[in-house]
């Protein structure tokens, strides 16, 4: 996707323990430094050691899929 159009895309889908139902949050890879935009719109992850359940779409554009499991920043954008 090119990146003026990364902007118009809808936001990936994520999950999160506590934030609201609709919040959209920047998520952003601490080993490569790539981000993403989500809307939360799911309760978890019920692993306390995770903050966060991300898509397979947003794990891609986070180039995650391998590892699975990566240190994250979570930043609100609302």
């Amino acid at each position: 996707m090119a990146p003026d159009t990364m902007a118009s895309a809808p936001p990936a889908a994520s999950a999160h323990r506590t934030l609201p139902f609709g919040s959209r949050v920047r998520v952003t890879n601490l080993n490569n430094d790539k981000s993403v935009l989500v809307r939360i719109n799911d309760r978890g992850p019920y692993a306390r050691s995770r903050l966060i359940d991300l898509s397979q779409k947003a794990a891609e554009q986070l180039d995650m899929l391998r590892a699975g499991v990566v240190p994250v920043r979570v930043e609100s954008v609302d």
